[in-house]
């Protein structure tokens, strides 16, 4: 059996925005640069109403719907993680960046945050099965922050959008599509 590695794009700025790191350029000072532009009056964001929505609207959507609109005005960066054809297994070749961001997310200018995974997907499969993949990815870096690299588990949430929310409509089905996003969230109460 023949195992196809895609390209998972982790969002960590702003959505959509030109400042878009690769694994290979990627630093903890650019991680923590873009997740420290915390605004004032940055919305507060249900992670379950996130959910709730996105289950309900498989698809027809879910940038526009207001709990989700929210999360654009929130900091962002979009950085590549493969995982397997698929699959949640995170490629080996990935886990550095995986453990730049944890690093990151330990440094004292970050370490009273909370950040919220979201993973997305390209239109390539039924957008019942984009949504479920889409969360077990979310779910497996939320799990190898919090386990492998020791992120407090209460500063982690992860939701789904499947292929709801694409970063490049005019093709649904392009790998630009596949990403996780991690979203700072605000301080920790």
């Amino acid at each position: 059996m023949i195992v196809h590695g895609h390209r998972i794009s982790l969002v960590l700025g702003l959505l959509m925005a030109p400042c878009i790191g690769f694994a290979q350029q990627l630093d903890n000072t650019q991680i923590m640069t873009t997740l420290g532009q915390v605004k004032a009056a940055a919305p507060a964001v249900d992670v379950a109403l996130l959910v709730e929505e996105a289950n309900a609207n498989v698809g027809k959507g879910v940038a526009t719907l207001p709990n989700w609109n929210k999360l654009s005005q929130l900091s962002q960066l979009i950085v590549e993680i493969d995982f397997e054809n698929n699959s949640t297994a995170i490629e080996p070749k990935s886990y550095r960046t995986v453990g730049l961001i944890a690093d990151a997310l330990h440094h004292p200018d970050l370490f009273r945050y909370k950040f919220l995974i979201v993973g997305h997907s390209s239109a390539t499969g039924t957008a019942k099965h984009n949504l479920e993949l889409s969360q077990k990815r979310a779910d497996a870096i939320n799990e190898a922050l919090s386990t492998t690299f020791a992120v407090s588990p209460d500063r982690l949430f992860s939701v789904g959008a499947g292929e709801e929310w694409p970063i490049d409509p005019g093709q649904p089905e392009s790998a630009d599509n596949r990403r996780v996003q991690l979203i700072n969230l605000g301080l920790l109460k």
